[in-house]
């Protein structure tokens, strides 16, 4: 269980040795076509030490790894801005209002090709209106100021731009029925959310179910979570735990697998995704 940079460092180290024992290099091979002591290439491996975006690309270039994909996610986990072309990474002009955490999450987010939730309170971010944003946030945030509320909210709504990016994010969400019920920011508010939800469901790349409550108690009790794998190596997926102090991430495949197979079992005591839809525009009826 570590935080964010950590994982990175990790996560990217374990990837580097990886590429570099597919081209057939010694740790001492490898220093010496980039011009470095051994040693720097192990900490780097290790995750002992973080590495600069020359460092990675050069890393990258002396195994011959051309895949842009690839070097995008490398430098991603990195926390660095690709200046050779890669996705936009819009979250850097707000480095002055968001903590660490959050532009982590927003980093892996960008560039993970599904992610799997569970909601059991509010609304996924990347499902949300500006109204819904606006009032979870000002709840959440105490004694924040309408120019940074105004700022939070527009960070919010950038980050959806991931459903339609080219490929867009694959987002699987299982919401709890409370999600729903919850009048947040009052009935007007909340019965144009549930609309949007609906709208959300009808993309193809957005599967969304109910876990109603009548399916009793179930493994998502215990709190919501968030899955991102990605599309170039299963080795870099993690589980983001979001707490009200901290965000913890969890790497290790044993932590992977038991989350993965508790989204499983909530997919499958959820209702299916035609039957969420009719439930949640039941509930829009109602609001």
């Amino acid at each position: 269980m570590q935080h964010g940079p950590a994982v990175r460092r990790r996560k990217l180290g374990a990837e580097l040795r990886a590429l570099r024992t597919r081209a057939g290099l010694t740790s001492g091979e490898a220093a010496r076509l980039v011009g470095w002591h051994q040693s720097k290439v192990s900490r780097i491996e290790t995750g002992a030490s973080g590495a600069k975006p020359a460092d990675v690309r050069a890393l990258l270039d002396a195994y011959g790894v051309g895949d842009p994909q690839l070097r995008e996610v490398m430098l991603a986990l990195a926390g660095l801005d690709d200046g050779g072309g890669g996705r936009d990474h819009w979250w850097h002009a707000y480095r002055g209002v968001l903590p660490p955490t959050y532009r982590d999450f927003i980093s892996l987010e960008s560039q993970a090709g599904a992610m799997r939730t569970l909601e059991t309170t509010v609304v996924p971010g990347l499902l949300q209106t500006a109204e819904y944003a606006r009032a979870v946030t000002r709840a959440a945030v105490e004694g924040v100021s309408e120019e940074r509320l105004d700022t939070l909210v527009e960070v919010r709504l950038t980050r959806q731009e991931v459903l339609r990016a080219h490929p867009p994010l694959k987002l699987d969400a299982v919401l709890d029925e409370a999600v729903l019920r919850r009048e947040v920011g009052g009935p007007e508010v909340m019965a144009r959310q549930l609309d949007r939800l609906l709208e959300a469901a009808r993309l193809p790349q957005v599967r969304l179910q109910v876990l109603p409550f009548t399916a009793g108690a179930h493994i998502g009790v215990t709190g919501p979570f968030v899955l991102f794998s990605f599309s170039s190596t299963s080795d870099l997926d993690v589980v983001v735990l979001d707490h009200l102090t901290s965000t913890l991430y969890l790497e290790r495949k044993e932590d992977l697998r038991v989350y993965t197979e508790a989204f499983n079992a909530l997919q499958a005591n959820a209702l299916s995704p035609e039957d969420s839809l009719e439930y949640i525009a039941a509930i829009g009826d109602g609001v």
